[in-house]
């Protein structure tokens, strides 16, 4: 029997991550993990229980018992925390603010990191996992390891786009989350030993997805 196909995908935000994941976990028929999103429901948990984001040790006590369960299907991510249905609510501004600040908690992601292997590894039809430490981290042995890139502009201006928000205060908060997460001291944001990196500011998605998918199947 062959090996379950791992496929991780890392990168800053606005590179393109969650749609190009979900379209190559389609494609090949793959289980799909959005790991940004177990920190935006942690997140909102410590928010929602008026928790500070700023206390790590009122953070740990609460999170140490937080039910996170992610959807695997592409076809319809979500996630529920203590079997509340946070899909929406984890894309808002506050959580946004708050979710580099309760993700730096080597606790935090001690914990998800051990929920997201084990996520992959239960996975026996293969999974694509998207996020910001998943090739050198959280599965550093996966087949294939892509590193998302675009420039900043280009991040701001399609992020935007799906906001509302204005290009120039999108940019800005893009630069200052990759800063937070490139300089953490718990699985900082970096481009993963062996990983291929993509940059996809002048690619459509369907050509990012197609690039992805065929440097998969090389592993199929």
């Amino acid at each position: 029997m062959s090996t379950p196909l791992i496929v991780a995908i890392d990168g800053p935000s606005g590179s393109g991550k969650s749609s190009v994941s979900k379209g190559v976990a389609r494609s090949l028929g793959l289980n799909y993990l959005d790991t940004g999103s177990m920190y935006r429901a942690l997140t909102w948990l410590v928010q929602n229980r008026g928790v500070d984001v700023n206390d790590s040790d009122a953070i740990i006590a609460l999170i140490s018992q937080a039910d996170v369960v992610p959807s695997t299907d592409p076809a319809n991510p979500g996630i529920t925390v203590d079997g509340i249905d946070v899909s929406d609510p984890i894309r808002g501004d506050d959580v946004t603010r708050g979710v580099s600040i309760v993700s730096a908690v080597p606790e935090v992601r001690h914990q998800m990191v051990d929920l997201q292997r084990a996520i992959a590894a239960g996975s026996q039809h293969g999974i694509v996992v998207e996020g910001r430490d998943i090739g050198g981290v959280v599965l550093p042995h996966a087949n294939v390891k892509i590193f998302l890139t675009a420039d900043a502009q280009a991040r701001a201006l399609r992020r935007a786009a799906e906001s509302g928000a204005s290009v120039d205060a999108t940019k800005e908060q893009l630069l200052n989350r990759d800063q937070a997460d490139s300089t953490r001291v718990a699985s900082p944001l970096e481009i993963a030993d062996g990983a291929i990196e993509v940059d996809t500011t002048h690619m459509s998605l369907d050509e990012v997805i197609s690039h992805i998918v065929s440097l998969a199947s090389n592993n199929v």
